[in-house]
């Protein structure tokens, strides 16, 4: 539906009127900010660009979010979409080439997560593949593959950033199931200090993930490689595994790997 007090608008005016989307929604998209002014993307492109110099706003693949304050250091889910997509996609193909018919599967929030999902999906010869998973996002896109999959939720209190489920009750689940195989996210992995998280609720969710499978995962984009950060989710001898991408720096991979971790590059 066109907002008509902003179609034929200065770009002044319009670009204040998608500040102040911005401020209420925390994230907006081209296609749907051209739709609402009834101007070109071209045109909503070129708006954000001028926000993003401004330092009004950061771009992000498919629209923008608000420009990071100094104390944020999680970006959103949409946020990150962006960030080493291609190196994402990579993780996630591989990933799912790990999965087979009948297996359980425990699939982490995040973008890199939200690819495995795709992927898995995209693998039409899959059936009967039990997945659980604590975000809702994750979720959304394993609805394609009802009824070749089973969907489980955790549930629990809903974070806004990754658009994920944590405690109370998002792991009382993984008390009462075991899978076959877990893939996890994190944003950090190192040798010395191990698996590690920003979210601490998050964390707490992961660790119980790992403690309910049989095989244990880490996905983590090459940028994670080296990285600590506040929570600890395992250490690298409690995981059995890291895919990680090409980007990776090569001496804390081989740090990772005298440590005796398992180390996928894709």
């Amino acid at each position: 539906m066109v907002d008509h007090e902003f179609a034929s608008a200065p770009a002044a005016v319009r670009r204040t009127r998608i500040l102040d989307l911005l401020s209420a929604v925390g994230f907006v998209r081209v296609t749907e900010l051209s739709a609402s002014f009834g101007v070109s993307e071209v045109t909503i492109r070129s708006d954000l660009d001028a926000l993003e110099a401004s330092g009004d706003l950061a771009r992000v693949h498919g629209g923008a979010v608000m420009a990071a304050s100094p104390r944020r250091t999680e970006p959103a889910f949409e946020e990150a979409l962006g960030s080493q997509r291609r190196e994402k996609l990579s993780i996630a193909r591989h990933a799912a080439s790990l999965v087979s018919p009948g297996d359980s599967v425990i699939v982490d929030v995040g973008t890199t997560a939200a690819a495995l999902a795709r992927a898995l999906v995209e693998r039409s010869e899959l059936h009967d593949v039990v997945v659980i998973t604590n975000g809702l996002k994750i979720a959304l896109e394993l609805e394609r593959a009802l009824p070749r999959f089973t969907v489980i939720v955790t549930g629990g209190t809903l974070r806004a950033l990754q658009h994920s489920l944590v405690n109370p009750l998002a792991d009382s689940l993984f008390d009462t199931l075991h899978a076959d195989i877990a893939f996890i996210g994190c944003n950090g992995v190192d040798a010395e200090r191990g698996i590690t998280n920003i979210n601490l609720p998050e964390a707490e969710v992961k660790r119980r993930m790992l403690g309910a499978a049989t095989r244990r995962i880490v996905l983590a984009d090459g940028s994670k490689i080296g990285q600590v950060h506040l929570g600890r989710v395992a250490e690298v001898s409690q995981v059995d595994g890291v895919i990680t991408g090409g980007s990776a720096r090569a001496k804390p991979l081989a740090e990772l790997r005298e440590a005796g971790l398992d180390v996928t590059r894709v």
